[in-house]
């Protein structure tokens, strides 16, 4: 069989990233996988090579599938043994495939589409790495975000940070960030974003009611606190997210005149994603526009990817002049940030 492999190394890395339900859930139906089940056919006959959280991410699909169905209130018996309620193992998993046998048709449709989040912790390390920016280059800024998703980070101006270090951003936020945090606190640097825009293979509406449970469903069952800062960051949402290769759609954006502004172009846990050609692509792109831009129409590269290390790297180049610099590391989900800054 080939789902238990991928669902206990999807349980490891969830306990890894604070979620012990998801790890009891995950090991769970490893030992008890219903190979012989709608799903359990489904999942074993899937194209793809890599089933797991690098390819296909089957595990993260059914634990979507499973939450949205507690979310939508459609399954009283499995919202039983879902958090906050404590239920023993052998029960959880029982109610579990008890629950995926009813709703055959709805996981045949779920499973459809790749799990999507829109990881809101995330943009602490955009707000900190912006006001670095700032104090280097007193503008108006234009933002250009790839994989947005729902577009949640790309208001990340309206949102604070806020940790025993400092605080930094509005005084009447959508929502506050707070980050276990080490190393120097960015000095506060006022700036305003003109224009933001995002762009997404598959973006989602997050004022769409089933765009919201989709965005909602693949946060885990056991970290309420993660819900409650989506439904903050989607109540305060309205930038536009594109439908398009993100590539195509930044030589587009690179294209245009920015005269007194700007521009930065982000992306947090993406970009590791885009086909290896269309990294090439894109960095011959931004480093080309890099060699146009001047001190009233500066260029900054924000990237907050995997590199093999513990949690994500935060790098950032700018423009003109091509400085490379390395502030920090982060969690995945914005649960600490380790800075070194500019």
């Amino acid at each position: 069989m080939r789902m238990p492999p991928v669902l206990r190394a999807q349980a490891r890395a969830c306990a890894n990233l604070d979620s012990p339900f998801m790890a009891r859930l995950l090991t769970g139906l490893a030992d008890r996988w219903p190979a012989g089940s709608a799903l359990g056919q489904l999942c074993e006959g899937w194209e793809d090579v890599d089933l797991g959280p690098s390819g296909a991410s089957l595990p993260l699909r059914i634990a979507g599938g499973l939450h949205a169905l507690v979310l939508r209130d459609e399954d009283a018996d499995l919202a039983a043994v879902y958090p906050p309620h404590q239920v023993a193992d052998a029960a959880l998993i029982d109610t579990v495939l008890a629950a995926i046998e009813r709703h055959q048709a709805f996981f045949a449709d779920w499973m459809k589409n790749a799990p999507q989040t829109n990881e809101v912790r995330r943009a602490a390390v955009l707000i900190a790495a912006a006001h670095e920016i700032a104090a280097r280059h007193p503008l108006p800024f234009a933002v250009s975000e790839l994989g947005a998703s729902g577009g949640l980070n790309l208001m990340f101006d309206r949102f604070a940070l806020k940790t025993p270090a400092g605080r930094l951003g509005p005084d009447a936020p959508a929502l506050t960030l707070s980050p276990e945090w080490d190393g120097p606190f960015p000095a506060p640097a006022p700036f305003t974003v003109a224009d933001r825009r995002g762009v997404d293979l598959n973006p989602l509406d997050p004022h769409d009611t089933a765009d919201a449970l989709r965005l909602s469903a693949y946060l885990w069952a056991d970290q309420p606190h993660r819900l409650e800062l989506t439904r903050a960051a989607i109540a305060a949402q309205a930038a536009p997210v594109d439908r398009s290769d993100a590539i195509d759609w930044l030589a587009a954006r690179l294209e245009m005149p920015r005269p007194g502004q700007l521009h930065l172009i982000y992306h947090t846990v993406a970009w590791q994603y885009f086909p290896a050609a269309a990294q090439t692509r894109g960095r011959a792109l931004i480093e080309a526009a890099g060699t146009r831009a001047s001190s009233d129409s500066p260029l900054a590269w924000l990237g907050m990817e995997a590199d093999g290390g513990t949690g994500a790297a935060i790098t950032l180049r700018l423009w003109p002049g091509d400085i490379t610099l390395t502030l920090g590391r982060a969690d995945f989900h914005g649960r600490w940030i380790r800075w070194t800054g500019l």
